[in-house]
């Protein structure tokens, strides 16, 4: 396959069993695949995407990587570990209001040298291009990385990811996991495809109606291939996709988060974020309750990482 990579992340991730979980559910056999293991900048899932989006930052030269993302985003603090470790400058456009107090990502992120633009949700992208645009005409060298580094070359990390997983020997009857910019599930789907996993592969939606999530994700998958050059094609119906689970909004905390939270935290000692992790989580925990998932099956819960949010002062007050 044909899309450059810098070997990053700590490599295979773990696959462990969690039995107090699974018995206090009183369900099917779950799993968890370990991407809050990652390494580098607290690690998570966005270092695999970064491994290839690094290799192609290089190849042009690039001197400073610029993204986008939320104030506690994941995706930003990755990258700016990854600015820090590859001597790269970074420069983050965090959409939301500036804390008092840095604390979780937004303090890792300021640790780790990252200059820190600031705007608002609806005029993130329009920052984002003006950002971008200001640091080519002052010759910075920049490269842009796209929110939540779901690119095609970003989402390629997820088709290693997929053969990783052939790799272990391990056939879970269906791998869930949060989705939201899309690049993670589109290299799973794509990656499923071209090492015949054969089981179902579910993203909770975080942020967005699942009819959008499911376009995007299978745009960015037949990007890919096309970039691959493999026959493979996936239509929107072909993604699975989960949005019952919204709540209130993106980033907003409530009861599913926290019986996730802690329900994890209590049976396996693992934690899980306010906002990705504990929501597909939360989401996981519901849909057993109600027999989506039958006796006998095995679910991979893919742990995206995300632990510094558990950290964010903004947090602390809904988590115990």
């Amino acid at each position: 396959m044909n899309i450059p990579r810098i070997r990053i992340a700590h490599l295979p991730t773990p696959i462990e069993h969690l039995p107090g979980v699974s018995a206090a559910l009183n369900g099917p056999a779950i799993l968890v695949k370990r991407y809050d293991l990652t390494g580098v900048g607290f690690g998570g899932n966005k270092i695999r995407k970064l491994e290839c989006l690094l290799a192609e930052a290089q190849a042009n030269g690039a001197r400073l990587l610029l993204t986008t993302g939320a104030v506690q985003s994941n995706h930003c603090r990755q990258t700016a570990a990854v600015a820090a470790k590859y001597g790269l400058r970074c420069r983050l456009v965090l959409a939301g209001e500036k804390p008092e107090h840095p604390s979780g990502n937004y303090l890792l992120d300021l640790l780790m040298g990252a200059e820190i633009i600031w705007t608002t949700k609806p005029e993130r992208d329009a920052t984002l291009k003006s950002a971008f645009d200001q640091a080519w005409q002052a010759g910075e060298r920049p490269f842009l990385i796209p929110y939540g580094g779901s690119s095609p070359v970003g989402a390629f990390g997820y088709v290693l990811a997929m053969q990783e997983l052939a790799d272990q020997q391990v056939q879970p009857d269906w791998i869930v996991f949060p989705s939201s910019s899309g690049g993670t599930q589109a290299g799973m789907a794509l990656g499923a495809r071209i090492t015949g996993f054969q089981g179902k592969i579910l993203g909770i939606s975080i942020e967005d109606k699942a009819v959008e999530l499911q376009e995007r994700v299978a745009g960015l998958a037949n990007e890919m291939a096309d970039r691959l050059r493999i026959p493979e094609r996936l239509a929107p119906q072909d993604i699975l996709v989960n949005d019952d689970y919204l709540g209130k909004g993106y980033g907003v905390f409530g009861e599913l988060e926290r019986s996730a939270i802690q329900l994890f935290a209590h049976k396996a000692a693992l934690f899980l974020d306010p906002v990705y992790t504990g929501r597909a989580a939360g989401a996981l925990m519901d849909l057993i309750r109600r027999g989506t998932f039958k006796q006998g099956e095995t679910i991979l819960f893919w742990h995206t990482g995300g632990l510094p949010a558990i950290f964010a002062e903004s947090y602390q007050p809904e988590l115990c």
